[in-house]
């Protein structure tokens, strides 16, 4: 008698996996293709099916530049590790000649400075992050079109047979590690396509249709004239990522000022909150848009605008314990405004109250503090009245 067949469903995702994709999204905007395929590696390490001798995986990660390559290896680290510096970070503009290899690997016996001379990648720096519940480590080769041939030498042998073999004859074994390289090669030509765009999509821009898969052809072609085909051959997965428009800048604003605030709580001095108002996302946003530096523009405008306004405050005392300010934009004063908010306005509303007395208004030029401007103390003291 025959029975009816049950079909699996091959789709369902572990819960250790679902959970580690549902905190990526937490971190990184938009990249998708990006995103599955490290929840895919972590899926299949998990299950314990990643190939024998060879790396758990190896993915190079190619788009323009502050498209959040390098973000996602640290926000992955962050997750599984808890420390985003869980990282063997190894900035190829470092070895862009053959005899610096020696930093990476020690220098051989016998040769000048042979003990002072420490590899970076050695089996207990890649232990570092294993846990009893995860053996896992990360090893990123930042900007790898930079490298000298000696190096891509090396990461052949770490591709095909993870292994490494150190100055001094010591074998380091690779076979539980997640291998990514990151390069902004076919930048040029990404620049082009996207009408002197990197990073960024500015929103009075034409749409053009295909746009993603013209970068994404780019890129892949710009690599595959510099890597040779038998270091393409030995990735797991190429990578491409594209560039970021403005409602994905919304996204990633929201996610850097939660990052403040956690610095801000973490503070050993004086804990407060802080609410930034529509209007002064809105200038964050304009300030921190640059088609050629993509999401760090925009790190850095929350730097100059928002963190060392803040950094005066807590140096001057005119923030305390428990405290909860508003951040808004004046237009007429032309920069943003902080504002002490009440503990009754602070539980109810998420706007700014523009009854609220202002605190001093700090500058950010040169990082020092200033007066209120006139106009700022008018509006205070008739809210006293």
């Amino acid at each position: 008698m025959c029975t009816q067949p049950v079909i699996l469903d091959s789709t369902l995702r572990s819960s250790g996996a679902m959970e580690f994709e549902e905190a990526l999204r937490e971190k990184i905007v938009s990249q998708e293709e990006a995103l599955q395929a490290m929840v895919n590696l972590y899926q299949v390490f998990s299950a314990g099916l990643n190939p024998p001798g060879r790396p758990v995986g190896s993915l190079l990660f190619l788009g323009p530049t502050g498209s959040g390559k390098t973000r996602i290896v640290e926000a992955a680290a962050e997750i599984l590790f808890g420390d985003s510096r869980a990282v063997i970070k190894v900035d190829c503009g470092e070895f862009q000649h053959s005899h610096e290899i020696a930093k990476l690997i020690g220098s051989p016996p016998g040769y000048l400075g042979h003990r002072e001379t420490h590899p970076l990648i050695t089996q207990e720096a890649l232990a570092a992050t294993h846990t009893d519940k995860l053996k896992l480590s990360f090893l990123l080769f930042d900007e790898i079109e930079k490298a000298s041939d000696a190096l891509w030498q090396l990461l052949l042998g770490m591709l095909d047979k993870a292994t490494l073999t150190l100055g001094d004859n010591r074998r380091v074994d690779l076979s539980q590690t997640v291998i990514f390289m990151t390069s902004n090669l076919g930048g040029a030509e990404i620049m082009e396509l996207m009408q002197g765009g990197m990073g960024f999509v500015q929103p009075e821009d034409k749409p053009a249709t295909g746009l993603d898969e013209k970068v994404e052809r780019a890129a892949v072609e710009a690599a595959r004239r510099k890597f040779s085909p038998e270091f393409m051959n030995r990735l797991d997965k190429v990578v491409v990522f594209h560039a970021l428009q403005r409602h994905q800048l919304e996204e990633i604003l929201q996610i850097e000022l939660g990052r403040l605030q956690q610095r801000v709580l973490e503070t050993e001095k004086r804990q407060f909150l802080f609410h930034v108002t529509d209007a002064g996302r809105q200038f964050l946003l304009h300030e921190g848009t640059d088609q050629r530096y993509g999401a760090r523009h925009l790190k850095r405008a929350i730097e100059r605008h928002v963190v060392f306004p803040l950094a005066n405050l807590l140096a001057t005392e005119q923030v305390r314990m428990g405290d909860t300010l508003c951040i808004d934009w004046d237009k007429r004063v032309g920069r943003l405004v902080f504002w002490k908010q009440s503990a009754e306005a602070a539980s109810v509303t998420n706007r700014l109250n523009p009854k609220l007395a202002p605190i001093q208004v700090v500058g950010t030029a040169g990082g020092r503090s200033a007066d209120a401007p006139a106009i700022v103390k008018a509006r205070g003291a008739a809210s006293h009245k």
